[in-house]
């Protein structure tokens, strides 16, 4: 004797059905166009940067170093263009993170670990390891700090620990100086072990940070400060090597005083991250 068919529970099946389909995600004829672009710039972010780590051990240093410097460019602006186009997401934000660690902690590190800190052997290798799990906590710290629903009004003033993008370029630099001309001396290696590992604590350190997010410039300023800008991009392109040099040198000079303004509007307040919390 046949069964009759259990019309009850076919209406169950289909809505289990759909919330399994749902659960894999929109399909993608179903993402509008405007949200692939700031992503296609981060996966771009990351082919740059990876593709500097292979120019470091083919033994092609400045091109290495360019194409990390083009990767921190890219993985600069995917954010503002996902802002202006409107087309933010969470898979976003995941990609952005995972192009962060490659471009600002891996990369940078096993490029100057190629090029420098690999003459210590093992020593140097520490210091890269250390600088790149730096730079992954940092910004994990960062995230979570973005993710909190109440944010202190100094956050909209400041960093907590010096940012990953620039931690990077700093990094770079026994690299930059390196290309100047400067001999790989013994004690410059070991210097710059030391130095990779001091910035490498200057990410995950608690240290204000002026982040300049919430500055205004006058109008009258405007044109000069345009200028300004021109002038230092020229000198960049003519002198590369020398200009990125003086540039981490005075940021690293303003560190101090990015402290002390700190200290001064909010000197009676803790700074507080989740990082310890899961």
């Amino acid at each position: 004797m046949d069964t009759p068919p259990d019309h009850a529970a076919q209406p169950q099946d289909m809505k289990n059905g759909k919330q399994n389909d749902e659960a894999r995600g929109p399909r993608l004829r179903e993402i509008p166009l405007r949200l692939m672009v700031p992503n296609l710039i981060t996966v771009l972010a990351i082919c740059a940067g990876l593709t500097g780590i292979r120019l470091a051990f083919e033994g092609r240093y400045e091109e290495a170093v360019a194409m990390v410097l083009l990767a921190a460019f890219l993985d600069g602006i995917d954010g503002r263009v996902a802002r202006l186009l409107k087309a933010t997401s969470k898979f976003g934000v995941q990609m952005d993170s995972l192009a962060d660690i490659i471009n600002f902690g891996v990369a940078p590190a096993l490029v100057s670990y190629a090029f420098l800190l690999h003459d210590v052997r093992s020593i140097g290798w520490i210091a890269a390891l250390l600088y790149a799990i730096a730079a992954g906590l940092r910004l994990a710290r960062f995230n979570v700090m973005a993710e909190r629903d109440v944010k202190a009004d100094w956050q909209s003033e400041f960093f907590v620990g010096v940012p990953a993008p620039m931690g990077a370029m700093l990094m770079l630099l026994p690299v930059y100086l390196g290309f100047i001309g400067i001999e790989p001396s013994p004690l410059f290696v070991y210097a710059s072990v030391a130095y990779t590992v001091a910035i490498g604590y200057l990410l995950v350190s608690r240290l204000p940070v002026w982040s300049g997010k919430s500055s205004r410039i006058r109008r009258d300023l405007m044109l000069p400060i345009m200028l300004a800008v021109v002038l230092y991009v020229a000198l960049l392109m003519t002198f590369t090597w020398e200009v990125l040099s003086i540039t981490v040198i005075a940021y690293l000079l303003v560190l101090p005083f990015s402290a002390r303004a700190w200290h001064r509007r909010y000197g009676t307040i803790t700074i507080e991250d989740d990082s310890t919390h899961v």
